[in-house]
């Protein structure tokens, strides 16, 4: 029988992710102890609370782990609880300042913040659309839903998690490979939330600074429509924030949409691009319906260009497909549902182009020195 190692099994654990802060668990400090007696390993495993709602998933993966291991023949994995200082040190590792980690001169996540200026246009739909097929290239991505009042990211994604909260840090649920947080993970069934300003901005400061993401490539804020007391939280939390306009092609939609956009004329935020939506629905005979008319998005581009003084691209228009409504009802975004229907193609097209906008570097330390 061939011996086995606590070298190899301490290698094989680094390769355990904890499912809800995605690092290994022996440098979050959960790994307590590594017994090794022949053939029959014993892990100790610290869990952040006692009430984890994924010890089973921990306890699933060490297992696994531990019997990849040449020699193993018996595993055993022995549960425990982190103490109240465990916590604080782990809490330290992840978070070395408090604040909102995004709005910080060193970070790198690329933030867009999905604007409207009117409801009912698929603005959480684009989001979560686009998120999901950012993820799926392998990015890291979040999603804000700060739209309080309307909240719809959960469904959509069918994010059925609840977070998890150590102390005073919480840790969001995962779906499709994206982290996301809503007020809707807080309420009771379908609850309204009525809130005004001051709760509202403290709610948006308390998902960007108590929710722990992680180093994010993307963040994607869902905002609410129109230019009101959110819009002008996150220009204050956010400043480095870009705007995505989502419009549909009718007229009065892009009147109002165009407000959203120049919103950051008195912001200071750029504005990555418009987005049409609802752009046609084609016929089984191959013609297309213009149901919302046609040229809005366009007519935005060129207006927030002319106003702003800046090129504002026109990113994509999503045509009207029954599989974006459907994959949304389901919890499954038609990005992964059915990646080759017309509505998933604009929209990873329109994906294509946001991972190509090169993060601005302007006033963030790079951590190099000059030679001398």
């Amino acid at each position: 029988m061939s011996r086995v190692s606590e070298e190899a099994v301490r290698a094989a654990l680094h390769g355990v992710l904890d499912p809800e802060l995605r690092r290994p668990i022996d440098e979050l400090g959960m790994l307590r102890s590594v017994t090794v007696d022949g053939g029959r390993v014993t892990v100790g495993v610290l869990l952040t609370i006692a009430g984890c709602p994924l010890r089973g998933t921990i306890e699933q993966d060490v297992t696994a782990a531990l019997r990849s291991v040449p020699g193993v023949e018996e595993t055993a994995v022995d549960l425990d609880v982190m103490t109240p200082e465990q916590r604080k040190e782990l809490k330290e590792r992840l978070r070395p300042g408090r604040g909102i980690p995004f709005s910080r001169p060193d970070s790198l996540t690329k933030v867009f913040a999905v604007a409207s200026g009117k409801g009912g246009v698929g603005k959480s739909s684009v989001t979560v659309n686009l998120a999901c097929e950012l993820a799926a290239r392998g990015l890291r991505v979040g999603i804000v839903d700060a739209d309080v009042h309307g909240f719809s990211v959960p469904g959509l994604l069918g994010a059925t998690g609840t977070p998890t909260q150590v102390d005073d840090m919480i840790l969001p649920p995962l779906a499709h490979g994206v982290k996301v947080i809503s007020i809707g993970m807080f309420v009771q069934g379908n609850q309204p939330v009525v809130w005004r300003g001051p709760m509202l901005h403290r709610a948006l400061e308390q998902f960007l600074g108590d929710v722990y993401f992680g180093d994010l490539d993307v963040l994607f804020l869902d905002l609410p429509p129109g230019t009101g007391d959110v819009a002008i939280s996150v220009s204050q939390l956010l400043p480095n924030a870009e705007l995505l306009v989502v419009t549909t092609p009718q007229a009065a939609a892009a009147e109002v949409a165009e407000r959203a956009g120049t919103v950051s004329a008195q912001t200071g935020q750029r504005v990555a691009g418009v987005i049409e939506n609802m752009s046609g629905l084609t016929l089984p005979d191959g013609t297309v319906m213009e149901v919302f008319g046609s040229g809005g998005g366009q007519r935005v581009a060129e207006r927030l260009t002319a106003a702003l003084g800046t090129p504002v691209p026109l990113l994509g228009q999503v045509p009207l497909d029954v599989g974006l409504r459907a994959g949304g009802d389901a919890g499954t975004p038609i990005v992964l549902s059915d990646p080759g229907s017309p509505a998933a193609v604009a929209l990873r097209t329109i994906a294509d182009r946001l991972a190509a906008v090169p993060r601005n570097l302007s006033g963030r330390r790079l951590g190099v020195t000059p030679a001398v």
